[in-house]
């Protein structure tokens, strides 16, 4: 194989026996959220959520991409398995898109600005497969790149606070100048705040509802300082990326599925198109589920939750394989409440000589951005568990899964943690044997009783 440092994430894959490999062994830990750890201590900024009111800063982490022209609303039907129909300007929407199979290249956020412009947020995944089809279909628009802060040798265009828990709200009245608009569930409103005009979008990322601002880059800190200055009567809390890292799992949200885009003869230009420097030719898979096929890592729609975004009322790239898989079963996906006393066993083989078992960094125990362990009943594999954190509403640790839809509600499963063999090359992976953890299955929320 050339030695040659590739260009394209295509030629990275031909120097690697299989996408597997490559992915498996590749040098990357998680998902890097690129702002402080912890303002307080990540205990009490996981509460924050839950019982005042928390304020992350997600100027950094998400790429943005905006779309702008007369092809703009014809573009987003062309790639999405949504619908267009409901969507238009001041509304968001979460869009999910797919590959020719029908498995799920990603989901992001679908900001609509005006009539002909909108933007895409999110992992780069679906704003880079946007993009692609942008630019080499036949589409009156302009493309403008936000780069997220790891890959970016500028300033960000705007600022983002997500501002989340029962208190969010009453605080964003107390600084905004004027009367307050009524802003419907995923819509934009305008706000006045500091004297900037600030766009919210109604968003609830932590069940408890909130509102998150963005505006120009420049108005940022004034925005952030009036914010916190009023602060403290509402018990506010800035929350660090060690918290934000379990809102997701804990919202029932599985933030970064395996982009489907490694494999088939129709998406070779797209990986030709994409950089081997790239989040997608650089994206790493750990756990204790291997297959030597990429495709096993997939997901469809309904495995993440999404079945009910799919709509036949339009044609979009992957509809003809999605009407054939609707037909089929599907996994569901659950949160999984691990077991105490395994998670115990597990961190007592820290301590000592003896066998150690894959060290579960708190509160979140992914060491890959593409985490997938195997489920169990019965010694038989029944889905896949993604995404384990522990937070302080929860008073445990839990799951992310995507289950079998005949495992019951209520039904204990065997989680195995660690990888096979003494684990994969990642630098982020120490030696270590596998160990089984119990788990109890959660199909409507988590129950918060210890």
């Amino acid at each position: 194989m050339s030695t040659k440092a590739p260009a394209s994430l295509e030629a990275k894959l031909q120097q690697h026996p299989s996408a597997v490999e490559m992915l498996r062994n590749a040098p990357v830990g998680g998902y890097q959220f690129p702002f402080t750890p912890e303002f307080t201590n990540w205990r009490d900024e996981q509460e924050a959520w839950q019982k005042t009111v928390v304020l992350f800063d997600q100027s950094f982490h998400m790429k943005d991409v905006y779309f702008e022209g007369p092809d703009v609303k014809r573009l987003l039907s062309d790639v999405a398995v949504n619908t267009m129909k409901n969507f238009a300007a001041n509304r968001a929407k979460q869009i999910v898109t797919c590959n020719h199979d029908g498995h799920v290249i990603g989901d992001a956020i679908l900001f609509g600005h005006s009539e002909e412009k909108v933007s895409v947020v999110g992992r780069p995944s679906v704003p880079n497969w946007v993009e692609f089809q942008a630019r080499q279909g036949n589409y009156n628009v302009k493309v403008t790149r936000d780069e997220r802060t790891v890959a970016n040798q500028g300033r960000r265009l705007i600022y983002r606070y997500q501002i989340q828990g029962p208190n969010a709200v009453e605080l964003i009245k107390s600084v905004h100048e004027g009367a307050f608009p009524e802003i419907p569930f995923f819509h934009l409103g305008d706000l006045k705040i500091a004297g900037r005009r600030v766009r919210a979008l109604n968003h609830n990322m932590s069940r408890m509802g909130g509102l998150e601002l963005h505006g120009p880059v420049d108005d940022g800190e004034a925005v952030l300082a009036a914010i916190l200055g009023a602060g403290p009567k509402f018990g506010l809390l800035q929350g660090g990326s060690r918290a934000y890292s379990t809102v997701s799992p804990e919202s029932g949200w599985i933030p970064s599925p395996t982009p489907a885009i490694y494999s088939g003869d129709k998406l070779k230009s797209y990986r030709e198109h994409l950089p081997a420097t790239g989040f997608e030719a650089n994206a790493s898979i750990g756990g204790s589920f291997c297959s030597p096929h990429i495709e096993d890592y997939y997901q469809t729609p309904w495995d993440l939750g999404y079945g009910r975004h799919v709509k036949f009322d339009h044609d979009f790239i992957g509809r003809a394989a999605l009407e054939k898989l609707e037909k089929q079963p599907h996994r569901r996906k659950v949160w999984l409440r691990w077991n105490h006393e395994d998670v115990l066993r597990i961190a007592a083989s820290q301590l000592g000589h003896g066998e150690r078992y894959k060290y579960m960094e708190m509160p979140n125990a992914f060491y890959s951005i593409l985490p997938f362990d195997q489920v169990l009943v019965g010694g038989k594999l029944v889905g896949l568990s993604t995404y384990t954190v522990y937070t302080v509403n929860v008073h445990g640790w839990f799951s992310l899964a995507m289950l079998d839809e005949n495992v019951a509600e209520g039904s204990e499963v065997t989680v195995v943690w660690g990888e096979p063999n003494g684990g994969t090359k990642k630098p982020s992976v120490e030696r270590h044997v596998q160990t089984n953890v119990r788990a109890t299955v959660s199909y409507s929320r988590l129950n918060e009783a210890s």
